[in-house]
């Protein structure tokens, strides 16, 4: 099996990359996602989130404080660091059991998206790596028009290796400043690649 590891920063069309894979036939999870199913109300994640960072971390419906998450671990190193030690392990897992599933079914290409693949070490598990990316402007662009202010698109990406960094250390480069459809065909041109 050829499997994919799919990386960029915030914004640079990572959640679109693994759409068109999919549309093309190619399993991919999206380590976002599992992020998200991590926490859900009654999770052991979830329990050890309040636990670490109080009871303001969970809302009065039961889930989880996003907003008041990332603006602590956003603005507070440790804080990141202690996030990620409750989540990332158990991301790992399920991304690397859902690798094994598709090994057992004999799947021919699959693809991870891992927004922090470089900075985990991941770089190893894939034949190749491939980074979506687009400019600077375009990425602030984008996520304003999501609602994130300049300070929150700062700290996001101070969190994160620099984009020309994990370009440099990528195989493939899919440039995502024109249309979908541009994007797509270079997938195509990945794919057939590999």
């Amino acid at each position: 099996m050829r499997l994919l590891g799919i990386t960029g920063g915030i914004g640079m069309g990572k959640s679109a990359a693994a759409s068109l894979l999919v549309a093309r036939g190619v399993p991919v999870v999206d380590t976002d996602d599992l992020a998200r199913q991590l926490v859900i109300p009654g999770s052991e994640a979830l329990s050890e989130i309040r636990t670490g960072f109080g009871p303001e971390s969970i809302g009065p419906d039961g889930t989880l404080e996003r907003r008041w998450i990332a603006q602590r671990v956003f603005s507070d190193p440790a804080a990141r660091d202690r996030l990620e030690q409750i989540l990332h392990p158990r991301i790992a897992a399920a991304w690397r059991a859902a690798v094994a599933q598709w090994r057992r079914d004999g799947t021919a290409t699959g693809a991870v998206v891992i927004p922090l693949l470089f900075e985990k070490g991941y770089g190893s598990d894939f034949d190749a790596v491939v980074c979506v990316a687009c400019s600077r402007g375009t990425q602030r662009h984008r996520l304003r028009d999501r609602g994130w202010s300049e300070e929150q698109i700062d700290a996001r990406n101070s969190a994160q290796l620099a984009v020309p960094e994990k370009v440099s250390r990528s195989r493939f480069v899919v440039w995502t400043e024109g249309s979908l459809e541009a994007h797509s065909g270079q997938w195509r041109r990945v794919l057939d690649r590999l």
